[in-house]
């Protein structure tokens, strides 16, 4: 079993990505045997398709790594590297850019959310962008890929490109992925608008708690978050319309490892002002831990350079094999 997953290194990370994700990946690593490898990288070949300065990015790569680290991701268990350090998967995504049809890309979802009306301005990258996630899971030989609702439709566009490489050029180079869809999986809303996902890009800091909040900004936080005069239910399907109630009785019930129901039948018919100070207290004892340990290691810049170094030389052996094959299936000399 090979497991690959990646993220892009832009800005702070927050709940959502901790609770939708990095928890499971974490899992993952610790579940794996001798013979299984997990594969986590930072994706900052696709966050070129927003503008930042040079700085930042360099910032946002080191400061990242930090962050998945102290979020519990080990480095001398599972490969953890960024994507530019491991020029297979631009070369790789070239090739595939052969193989991939104008079709399939246009049914993306994402890059018509994200291009919005602006479609004719929006970059090639941004357009493209799924090949280069088809090259990042082909590569390694993934055998599952951790997949979110957002994502099921890029693994299945990376599924039939490996699909008609391999039937076109008669070969069996590309294993193909299959999804991995955690049993816990939580959907982590905004604190202000419980009908949208908690991101790093709200202009309102106060719509996300971020892993590097203190706190008494995370109290903070949870007191100011919308909700509604009712009090909470006996059963969670009580709260089918009631989006930002429903959200933080799902943040609670994440973080204490318990159904939404078993939290609802312990608040029941309490309001909130009893509910969001036990939700705060248990944000902080989770989250001061990994807030601790980022502070401690995002300073040590050469200790992250040199752990991102080395999981990069991991990453290059790994997928060397890979990218030869494809070169030679084309008749290419690499």
């Amino acid at each position: 079993m090979r497991v690959l997953s990646g993220i892009q290194p832009t800005g702070n990370l927050h709940l959502g990505n901790y609770l939708g994700a990095i928890r499971n990946w974490v899992r993952m690593q610790e579940d794996m045997d001798s013979d299984s490898q997990c594969f986590f990288f930072l994706a900052d070949l696709h966050s070129i398709t927003v503008h930042e300065t040079r700085e930042q990015r360099i910032r946002n790569v080191r400061e990242m790594a930090a962050a998945l680290i102290a979020a519990g991701i080990d480095p001398d268990r599972s490969v953890l590297f960024n994507q530019a350090r491991v020029p297979a998967h631009a070369e790789l995504a070239w090739i595939l850019n052969g193989t991939a049809r104008m079709g399939w890309l246009n049914r993306m979802t994402q890059f018509k959310d994200k291009a919005g009306k602006h479609r004719e301005g929006a970059s090639v990258g941004l357009f493209v962008y799924p090949v280069l996630q088809a090259a990042d899971v082909l590569l390694y030989q993934a055998t599952h890929v951790p997949v979110g609702e957002d994502q099921k439709q890029h693994l299945e566009l990376c599924r039939d490109i490996a699909t008609k490489f391999n039937a076109d050029f008669d070969v069996d180079l590309f294993t193909i992925p299959d999804p991995i869809i955690p049993k816990e999986t939580a959907r982590i809303m905004s604190l202000r608008d419980g009908t949208a996902k908690m991101s790093k890009s709200d202009p309102s800091d106060m719509s996300r708690i971020n892993l590097t909040d203190d706190d008494d900004t995370i109290a903070q936080k949870i007191r100011k978050a919308k909700t509604d005069p009712e009090p909470l239910p006996e059963l969670a399907s009580a709260l089918e319309n009631r989006p930002e109630a429903a959200n933080l009785v799902g943040i609670f019930a994440a973080l204490a490892s318990r159904s939404a129901d078993s939290v609802c039948s312990e608040f029941a018919g309490q309001g909130f002002g009893a509910f969001k100070p036990a939700l705060a207290d248990i944000l902080i004892e989770t989250l001061r831990p990994i807030r601790e340990r980022f502070e401690m290691l995002k300073t040590d810049v050469a200790q992250l350079d040199s752990l991102l170094g080395k999981g990069a030389e991991k990453a290059r052996a790994a997928a060397a094999p890979t990218l030869a094959g494809a070169y030679d299936a084309l008749g290419l000399m690499a």
